[in-house]
């Protein structure tokens, strides 16, 4: 560590589990597996980092009592104990172990003052080198402990084992162990049953039925919706802007309430209608990522099931940025049903789809609301005086930049100390670091304007990616490009 006041050790912590066995990857599996192989050997950027702070209420957690929860933790999740074998051969495979041993890097700080921030550097240490997907298991640990109390937990997970819904559940279920020493019922199935599943007939049908809403979704989209470089790429070439905004989190909450319609859907909403004004496209083609745990059996399940959706947003009808919301429910809705399908398929349909157009055919567009539990919003129509007066409080810049990912425009949503944040990574070639700016600054723009009954038309979202492109401080909140 780099705190000189910091001592680190490693602990092995020795687990079971009830089986072994092997199987092939679950579609889920598959579809990040092709994302892994796109972006290496930047695929760093797919882990997983989660923080878990032990409290000083209820019965304290030392590190024995660490290790026995970790320990029950990787008995009840097979993934965790999961890796991969075939990579050489181009075919990988997961193997699943009955046993083995994870190691717990054990961090003791003296300063009581300082654990938060040693945990945090800890889990930064240990996210920044990517997984050995078959030597090593998909689940890194630190602990940080003062006077052999436990007060924070590190958790770094490698993508193929767990999506962000996943971590949330590791993280719940790492907390009930350590403090309660149970968890609850356990998963109802696990990743090896469902990518036997999916091999079935039954799973084959599945797939070909989501595929179906795919081919409509491929035929009737722009081509791709960044079609031409229209700067010199920085380097590194992928630049993250982020807001975070708390008047963009209520003006989200209190539309989605008006529209009977979720928040996420709103933010989608917003961010496809940008994307098709900055093409001058009359539809905006986008992929959000979707979690598929709508079946009972799987909302608690580790495992990597997350995939892309279609999503199409017909704009050339519509005056206002409010009258896309009803239909963008409906096309989210049915693009979420088409969101569990058979990777290599999927890919072969794109292809030959492209084929009898005359041209690819791929958004290069993505939307990931990584949020495990949304609030509920506020009840009562929102002030618009209070909304402005918090858009003063506005926090937009550029955290983060990274050399190679396989997408132009790719959007996640978060909540950071409470208040909505938006991330938009995206390819500096095709939008360069003062239209990052713009899409954030325009994504507020429209849905607070729009939450204090002033949305506004269609045609003037070009003009405004153009005031949020302008050299010199955003319109709202700051910037340093």
């Amino acid at each position: 560590m780099s705190d000189p006041s910091a001592a680190a050790r490693t602990v092995q912590v020795p687990f079971t589990g009830d089986r072994s066995g092997t199987a092939p990857l679950t579609w889920g599996q598959r579809a990040i597996w092709h994302a892994i192989l796109r972006t290496a050997p930047n695929d760093v950027y797919f882990n997983i980092g989660r923080l878990l702070t032990l409290g000083e209420r209820g019965r304290a957690t030392d590190l024995p009592r660490l290790a026995t929860a970790l320990a029950a933790l990787l008995q009840r999740h097979e993934a965790l104990r999961t890796r991969l074998y075939g990579i050489e051969d181009g075919d990988p495979r997961q193997s699943l172990a009955d046993s083995g041993t994870l190691p717990l890097t054990a961090v003791e700080e003296t300063d009581p003052a300082r654990t938060g921030a040693t945990a945090r550097a800890l889990l930064a240490e240990l996210s920044a080198t990517r997984f050995d997907y078959a030597g090593e298991w998909p689940l890194r640990v630190g602990a940080v402990h003062h006077r052999g109390r436990v007060t924070h937990v590190a958790l770094v997970l490698c993508h193929l084992a767990a999506d962000g819904h996943a971590a949330e559940q590791v993280v719940r279920d790492l907390r009930l162990l350590a403090v309660r020493g149970s968890a609850g019922r356990p998963p109802r199935t696990n990743p090896l049953d469902l990518a036997r599943e999916q091999e079935s007939p039954a799973g084959v049908r599945r797939s070909e039925r989501a595929l179906a809403h795919w081919e409509g979704f491929y035929r009737a989209m722009p081509p791709t919706m960044f079609p031409y470089e229209t700067a010199p790429p920085r380097t590194p070439r992928f630049w993250s802007g982020r807001i975070v905004s708390e008047a963009l989190m209520r003006a989200t909450d209190a539309l989605a309430t008006a529209h009977r319609i979720s928040g996420s859907t709103v933010l989608m909403t917003a961010l496809a209608a940008l994307v098709a004004a900055e093409g001058g496209h009359t539809a905006a083609a986008m992929m959000p990522i979707v979690a598929n745990r709508a079946a009972e059996d799987r909302r608690d399940l580790v495992a990597m099931l997350s995939q892309d959706a279609p999503f199409l947003l017909d704009t050339s009808g519509a005056e206002r940025f409010t009258d896309l919301l009803p239909a963008a429910w409906r096309a989210a809705m049915a693009g979420y049903r088409a969101a569990s399908y058979d990777p290599a398929a999927w890919q072969a349909l794109r292809e030959r789809v492209g084929r009898e157009r005359g041209t690819p055919v791929h958004p290069y567009c993505c939307y990931n609301d990584q949020r495990f539990f949304v609030r509920p919003p506020a009840e009562g129509p929102p002030d618009p005086a209070e909304l402005r007066a918090a858009r003063a409080r506005t926090e937009l810049g550029f955290p983060a930049t990274e050399d190679k990912l396989g997408c132009r425009y790719c959007v996640h949503v978060t909540e950071e100390r409470g208040v909505l944040a938006v991330m938009l990574t995206a390819d500096t070639a095709y939008l360069p670091p003062p239209r990052i700016r713009a899409h954030l600054w325009a994504l507020e723009e429209v849905v607070v304007a729009s939450a204090c009954g002033e949305a506004p038309a269609l045609g003037d979202l070009p003009a405004l990616l153009e005031r949020g492109a302008r050299p010199g401080p955003a319109p709202a909140g700051r910037l340093d490009p």
